[in-house]
């Protein structure tokens, strides 16, 4: 997400800091690359306007003019205004009222809004919350079985919504059938069109007006830029919505909408959707999205996503490994599943600071596709090859690349990407995060 802006951003930092003190004209000749990247961005033009005259205007002060680093002056105060750009501090849901606690999320079809639903149950579920999800977009073919069949995965309480009746009674009931089955949060998916019109909104007023939902999320789709702006804007007039879930933000090099609906809607963006998978949902933290678009990274986040993820017992079976240096296959193979649920190398990598632009060794750039062939590859080998992966010659190889279904090559290169991260992790022992990267990258 955002590659294209951090990329361009950088760019102009880096000019600046190659003079050693900055006129009011260097300082203008960047601003204007920062306006045009924004643009290009599609970022609102009048986010845009106000964005940089309020950059221009601290830029060009003694703050930056007589400072002994300038360039990192102008730096910082483009980060802090991009964090007041996109609403300042993170906006959690207010859950504090009677259970079950309604929330209606609402938007067009396309954005993603049903699977939204199921996530937000996982995230809510995931903190203690007891969940309960009423599908209620009767329009949409199969809305009702998809969200059900979401539901049973997770564990989560699905209410059996009757198709045939009205959206709004089918939430009435729904939500009496929340609290006899003593749920705390009641998420509602409504129906969503292919555009807004009268009828969409006169139906999402009978909900809102009957639950009196604590809170109204719009979900809107990032990938449509501008568009996903205008949407907010038109259901925020309609409903007066809480905020926003920005979804598909992994798919979008650009960004525009998540640097512009906080300043055009005055509604903070509260979660956005990283991906397809019913974890792929963050809280959406303003400082910490500013730090990743300068290519500062993300630690904070990192962080909590290795604490979700990462089995604590095997990370410290692992570390035992690692000094004794028996580190083998099969522990290779568990922390690829373990970067398979953090999610890619690349998103991982973006959130290590001055890591994000680092172009990763083809031989690691490993889609899922390539994690199967991997694990296929490994689940070939006998318990002994797997722990002394030097035994294996030709003909081991040939049986291996036959019982999985892949190549020699595949297997060659397995075994070229297991020494690769042995390497990684002795220098990682060694010395920490630079270490990491002189593995990677020597």
């Amino acid at each position: 997400m955002f590659d294209s802006l951090t990329n361009k951003l950088s760019s102009v930092f880096k000019k600046l800091r190659g003079h050693g003190k900055l006129s009011e004209q260097n300082i203008n000749e960047a601003m204007k690359e920062v306006r045009l990247a924004l643009l290009e961005a599609d970022v609102n033009f009048k986010v845009v306007k106000d964005f940089m005259e309020r950059i221009r205007s601290r830029a060009i002060g003694k703050e930056v003019l007589e400072s002994l680093t300038p360039a990192q002056q102008v730096v910082k105060i483009v980060h802090e205004e991009l964090i007041s750009l996109m609403g300042g501090a993170s906006n959690g849901l207010n859950l504090s009222y009677k259970p079950p606690i309604p929330i209606m999320l609402v938007g067009l079809q396309g954005s993603g809004k049903t699977t939204t639903v199921a996530k937000l149950g996982r995230f809510l579920k995931g903190k203690g919350r007891r969940p309960h999800l009423i599908p209620a977009d009767v329009r949409r073919p199969a809305a009702i079985e998809q969200l059900q069949k979401l539901g049973e995965q997770m564990g989560i309480p699905v209410f059996n919504s009757n198709p045939q009746e009205k959206p709004l009674m089918i939430c009435q009931k729904g939500l009496r059938w929340a609290e006899a089955e003593n749920g705390d949060v009641l998420l509602i998916d409504t129906a969503g069109r292919l555009h807004i019109d009268e009828a969409l909104m006169e139906e999402l007023k009978e909900i809102q007006r009957a639950l009196l939902p604590r809170e109204v999320l719009l979900v809107a789709d990032a990938m449509t830029g501008q568009d996903a702006v205008n949407v907010a804007q038109k259901f925020n007039e309609a409903l007066d919505i809480h905020g926003v879930i920005l979804t598909k933000l992994d798919g979008d090099a650009r960004g525009g909408a998540a640097l512009s609906i906080k300043a055009v809607t005055g509604k903070p963006i509260k979660f956005i959707g990283v991906g397809e998978k019913l974890d792929a949902l963050e809280v959406f933290h303003p400082d910490r999205m500013a730090s990743r678009i300068l290519g500062m990274g993300d630690v904070l986040s990192l962080i909590e996503k290795a604490q979700e993820t990462v089995d604590t017992q095997k990370a410290q079976e692992l570390e035992k490994k690692l000094l004794k240096d028996t580190f083998t296959l099969e522990d290779f193979r568990e922390q690829l599943q373990q970067i398979k649920k953090m999610g890619s190398m690349e998103q991982i990598l973006s959130m290590i600071p001055g890591m994000g632009r680092l172009k990763l060794p083809k031989d690691l750039q490993g889609s899922e596709k390539e994690l199967v062939k991997v694990e296929a590859i490994i689940n070939s080998m006998t318990k002994d090859e797997r722990r002394s992966p030097e035994i294996l010659n030709g003909s081991r190889r040939l049986r291996i690349a036959k019982g999985s279904g892949t190549t020699v090559q595949d297997v060659n290169q397995l075994l070229k990407q297991y020494l690769q991260t042995k390497k990684m992790l002795r220098q990682f022992k060694r010395g920490g995060m630079r270490g990491i990267a002189r593995g990677l990258f020597s």
